[in-house]
């Protein structure tokens, strides 16, 4: 063995077709195994390579070395089925961090407290008033230069404006709605008074999504947000002294007036769809 090892050696043009990856099995497992002992032909090996795709071989290993591997939600979408370019633009969302949730999830906890504190006897007022503006300031930072740290990465992704916005819409509301059903959840004996919030919530975010085409992704949010705040206004001032009756938004018509809204937006805003494509090329 060890004399076949001292006087053969792997043919020149087998060492070129190495180096190229062109050299095919049994060749190839050959060489392998009489590389590692032969000093000889590793030298002529090394001579054989190509510096210039040697050189872009190892800038390729120390970018590979270099960039962040993917982090738990990242690795979770891609298991799922979903592309790596729309899995890093998803995990790079404001609205999905963890310090984000944690944030919604101590406001919702903190607001649950007052809502137990004062019994039963009237609807959780301030939880029905709060709920509804989470998902839409969740959705209001998943979209735009000023709120999105990665906009710049979603102006070059392949993926249509208006896509990417219905797929980080649908994981910040599926975050959002669900940190608020599990704070409904801590409020039994309210019953279905607690799930009041759902039906705004949805009215908020789809009329500033359908807004968002026209005003921007800053200014739209801010109006509907405050709309929803001054509207909360003038029914508590309407309703007089007798805080037992739920606010009119909370109401049977309220929420069939919530559910019209939400129609009517959602309608719009697949009206508007193009404009956001456009839109994010210009940097709005």
């Amino acid at each position: 063995m060890t004399h076949a090892t001292t006087d053969w050696h792997v043919p020149e043009d087998d060492l070129r077709a190495y180096a190229r990856g062109e050299l095919e099995p049994p060749a190839l497992w050959s060489a392998d195994t009489h590389l590692t002992a032969c000093a000889t032909c590793r030298a002529v090996l090394a001579g054989a390579f190509d510096p210039v795709a040697l050189d872009a071989g190892w800038d390729r290993l120390d970018a590979e070395l270099d960039a962040p591997g993917p982090r738990f939600l990242e690795s979770l979408l891609v298991r799922l089925g979903i592309a790596d370019h729309t899995a890093r633009l998803l995990a790079a969302t404001p609205a999905l961090r963890r310090s984000w949730l944690g944030a919604v999830l101590a406001v919702l906890l903190l607001t649950v407290a007052v809502a137990a504190d004062r019994g039963t006897a009237g609807p959780p007022t301030l939880f029905l008033a709060l709920a509804p503006l989470l998902p839409l300031a969740g959705v209001a930072l998943s979209y735009g230069p000023a709120l999105d740290p990665t906009y710049e990465m979603a102006v070059v992704a392949p993926v249509h404006g208006f896509r990417l916005l219905m797929i980080r819409t649908v994981a910040v509301l599926a975050a959002g709605l669900g940190l608020n059903g599990l704070a409904t959840l801590a409020l039994p004996g309210y019953g279905l008074r607690a799930l009041a919030w759902l039906l705004p919530a949805l009215a908020l975010t789809a009329l500033a999504l359908a807004l968002t085409a026209r005003l921007g992704p800053v200014l739209a949010p801010s109006l509907v947000g405050g709309g929803w705040v001054a509207l909360l206004l003038a029914a508590d001032a309407a309703r007089a002294e007798d805080t037992a009756v739920p606010l009119a938004p909370f109401t049977a018509a309220g929420q069939g007036a919530s559910a019209a809204v939400a129609v009517l937006a959602a309608g719009l805003l697949v009206l508007f769809r193009d404009h956001f494509d456009v839109d994010r090329t210009r940097g709005v």
